[in-house]
């Protein structure tokens, strides 16, 4: 509970998972491991499972600005992230939006390109994302090739050149940059967040698992779940990352799908129903 004795409150502006991994299922399931309640806005529909997408189905970008208001208006929301935004149309529309919640961290997603190579992001959308949305952000999470599709340039493969890529993304606006290091080939996973106040550094052993299916929009998600608490940015990147760390390694044994499965998001739930 927040000091006011109320539930403190994200909300997750993305697509929908239909087979519950990533997406706004994700981000639903990993507020409430983290105690806050989880509101949405779906931006789009996919028919997805753990082998890849098969579809994807965009909502009406009026239909989107309407479910914003409806959340804004009445859910003291404490944080915001956007995942998934399809098309140029709908970033539009939620930058529109977010003008209701004006002064509220704003963790931004920059979801292009599925776990499984597929393509979640209209081209077109690519630049509006970059004008419209980084500006805003309080902090964005690209993973190594969104960095390099967000700068127009070739992908970063040492971690001074990740550090390079993060700063030039600061300079496009946001209050913070967090390059995501999963794509990263090393033994160690190494997150570079990037802010007005320098660098730092996180890192992880790299787990040999292929359950990685929304890894990024679980650590996003994760992160707006604690800056929703009060919590700065700096312990909120952190204990995510730990999150994440710890979902990956019990998705190993969680058994959902026949393909890339899902990280798993409520381990800390479970594992006290098992007791």
């Amino acid at each position: 509970m927040s000091a006011t004795g109320k539930i403190p409150i994200a909300l997750t502006i993305a697509g929908s998972d239909s087979s519950g991994g990533a997406g706004i299922q994700a981000d639903l399931k990993t507020f409430s491991a983290f105690g806050v309640y989880g509101a949405s806005v779906i931006v789009a529909l996919t028919a997805q499972n753990t082998h890849g997408v098969q579809g994807v189905h965009p909502v009406p970008a009026d239909f989107v600005a309407q479910q914003m208001t409806s959340v804004l208006s009445d859910l003291d929301v404490g944080a915001i992230k956007t995942g998934m935004l399809a098309t140029a149309e709908i970033v539009e529309t939620v930058v529109a939006g977010l003008a209701q919640a004006a002064g509220r961290p704003l963790v931004v997603d920059p979801v292009m390109v599925a776990t499984s190579g597929d393509v979640l992001l209209d081209p077109n959308a690519v630049d509006a994302v970059r004008r419209r949305l980084l500006p805003i952000a309080t902090v964005i999470t690209p993973n190594i090739p969104e960095a390099a599709v967000l700068l127009g340039s070739a992908q970063a493969k040492t971690e001074t050149e990740v550090i390079a890529q993060a700063k030039a993304l600061l300079d496009l606006g946001p209050g913070a940059v967090l390059v995501k290091g999963g794509h990263g080939s090393d033994n160690t996973a190494v997150d570079i967040l990037a802010s007005a106040s320098g660098i730092d550094r996180f890192a992880q052993p790299r787990l040999d698992t292929r359950h990685t299916h929304g890894t990024g929009c679980t650590l996003s998600a994760a992160i707006a779940a604690l800056l929703a608490q009060g919590v700065a940015l700096r312990p909120a990147v952190e204990r995510a990352k730990a999150y994440v760390w710890q979902g990956l390694e019990h998705g190993r044994t969680l058994g959902v799908g026949s393909g890339r499965g899902p990280v798993d998001h409520l381990f800390a739930i479970r594992r006290q129903h098992t007791k």
